[in-house]
Order: structure tokens, then sequence, then C-alpha cells
């Protein structure tokens, strides 16, 4: 069985992923770890687009079979997404932010992680936020 560090590694590394095709590669390789993985791009004003950002999240865990539609497994992919907003939080109030958001999960562990670009037009800040609840 993984634990939370091997579930945050997959979710880091989903997060990462420049395309679709090392996407797809990265999910056969987590998986055969029994990771489940599931990526979801975002883009837009940051402060309009934090509850875009947990939705995506959450609709992305779901389409992917990482969690069932209870209230219990939504809450925590939101819990874990929103501790991963609210640890870039300060660097990006007031600008636009772009990445991808990387979501893991084995047995009772699920991971979130949000990579961000994050600044106005080139002029971007890198930031990584990572949450993890236990289901």
């Amino acid at each position: 069985m993984n634990g939370s560090k091997e579930v945050a590694t997959c979710a880091i590394q989903m997060a990462m992923t420049p395309d679709r095709e090392t996407e797809q590669t990265m999910k056969i390789t987590c998986n055969q770890n029994d990771i489940l993985v599931a990526a979801a791009d975002f883009g837009g004003e940051f402060i309009t687009s934090v509850n875009k950002l947990i939705e995506r999240t959450v609709v992305a865990a779901r389409r992917e079979g990482l969690i069932s539609g209870s209230h219990g497994d939504e809450g925590a992919v939101a819990g874990a997404a929103r501790e991963a907003v609210s640890q870039i939080m300060s660097k990006a109030i007031g600008l636009n932010v772009g990445g991808k958001i990387g979501i893991a999960r084995s047995g009772e562990h699920v991971c979130v992680c949000m990579f961000f670009g994050i600044g106005l037009l080139h002029l971007n800040e890198m930031a990584i936020g990572l949450g993890h609840r236990a289901l």
C-alpha cells in the first residue's frame, strides 16, 4: 500500500506534465503502482478563479474514478484543493494565473498539486501548492 509521500509524488508529477501524451504515460506509471491520477488545466484572474479551480479538481477526480460522488470524497478533494490554493494566495492575489492541477489517490490518501504561473504577460512567478487529505 502506498503512503502519502508516494501519492503526493504522483500528484506533483502529474501537475508538471507538459502535454497530454506525457500525462498518459505518467498515468500508466502511477497506475502500475496502484495510484490513480488525474489532471486538469486552468487559467484566469486568481480571485475569480478560486472557485473554478476547486470545482475543476473535484470534477477531474470524479471523471477519472479517483472518488465516488459521495459528500465525503468530494469534500476531501475540495479540501486538499483549497489547501493547495491557499499556499500560493499571497503571491497570486490581483494577478493572472495559469497552470495545471495534478490529483492522485491510493487507498485513503488523496493529494492535489497545483502548478501555477503567476503574473503579467511573460513576467511570471512560478509556484506549487500541495494539499493532502485522508478518506
